[in-house]
């Protein structure tokens, strides 16, 4: 009897103890925590690309709207089309608002699509915000075999992907699939850099890859005619590719339309920052009300029309949204686009 008393008082001191080294942290301003934190800015690519100049970007200039101004780092997780970072930041990654993420805009399909892989719930995460909405941009060299569309329905071309996750591999399949095209799709290069390095080479004639990305790093050879947008993906034509027809324009029967909108929807999304699960309230919102400032914050513009990346930005709520309505979408919907992706 005398030890459980003692041994009772033992764990309420202990529980005291416990109690009085949280108070402290769950009483913390915004502005206390990240004074005393650095922010990560998690991507699943690669340096070079449009992931890395948009993270470049906010990590010069979102500091100053950020209470505490929090010395901010990009970090680069690489592998299996941007999804192995996605998988890192669901399950490990911390949830206190020191990590956010910079990943493509296709995580909600695919988890939707490749449930095996996608082993996440985007539902749970919170977008900051979008810099910009990303259609991709299939992108042909002027000496290849077939240069147009219809050449492409007769005559195989080459394309370089980064990995059956990614855009890259899964737009140009479901052209293949549904609309008859040529393609033979050569995976397995680290990023976007890569592969259009590759093009360059004349190793493959065709990457399909962010328009984000290509009028920023490529703006010379498609200007002279040395690379030629084709194709585009997304749910309405880009501003600069005017006469670039979208995926689900080359294709007649109205089901595989349906399909390749579905499939194409994430590009409202773009470029976009966003939160782990169970991020505090007050993080969150101080992050949000950050993004919405850096936006419109001059030099940031200045800074981002220096480097050629696009600008037209979208709050995270409304990127939320869409988010949500691609999540909604019907099962037969999304059982025959994973197959048309295959």
């Amino acid at each position: 009897m005398h030890w459980n008393r003692r041994y009772a008082g033992l764990a309420l001191l202990t529980a005291c103890a416990l109690t009085q080294a949280n108070a402290p942290a769950a009483a913390q301003s915004v502005e206390e925590f990240y004074k005393s934190n650095t922010l990560t800015i998690l991507l699943g690519h690669p340096p070079g690309g449009s992931y890395d100049l948009y993270a470049r970007l906010a990590a010069n200039h979102i500091r100053k709207y950020i209470p505490g101004n929090p010395t901010i780092i990009v970090q680069h997780r690489p592998g299996g089309g941007g999804v192995g970072a996605v998988g890192f930041f669901y399950a490990q990654g911390p949830r206190t608002g020191t990590m956010i993420g910079l990943f493509p805009e296709t995580i909600a399909h695919t988890q939707l699509l490749q449930p095996e892989i996608g082993k996440w719930n985007v539902g749970e995460m919170a977008y900051i915000g979008s810099f910009a909405g990303v259609n991709a941009a299939f992108v042909v060299r002027k000496d290849a075999a077939a240069t147009t569309v219809e050449d492409m329905r007769r005559t195989a071309v080459n394309i370089g992907c980064t990995g059956r996750n990614s855009q890259s591999y899964q737009s140009p399949a479901m052209l293949k699939n549904l609309g008859g095209f040529k393609f033979n799709i050569i995976c397995g290069y680290p990023g976007s850099v890569e592969s259009v390095f590759a093009l360059t080479k004349g190793e493959v004639d065709l990457v399909s890859s962010a328009w984000n990305s290509w009028r920023a790093t490529h703006r010379d050879e498609i200007a002279a005619g040395t690379f030629i947008p084709v194709i585009q993906v997304g749910l309405r034509r880009a501003t600069e590719l005017p006469n670039v027809p979208l995926m689900q324009e080359l294709v007649s029967n109205e089901r595989h339309k349906t399909l390749i909108e579905f499939a194409s929807a994430g590009s409202a999304i773009g470029r976009a920052l966003i939160a782990p699960p169970q991020v505090p309230a007050d993080r969150l919102a101080a992050l949000r009300q950050a993004f919405d400032k850096v936006v419109r914050d001059p030099d940031f513009i200045a800074d981002a029309d220096r480097a050629r990346a696009e600008l037209d930005p979208t709050p995270g709520a409304e990127v939320q949204k869409v988010t949500q309505t691609i999540l909604k979408a019907p099962q037969d919907v999304i059982d025959e686009s994973s197959k048309a992706m295959e």
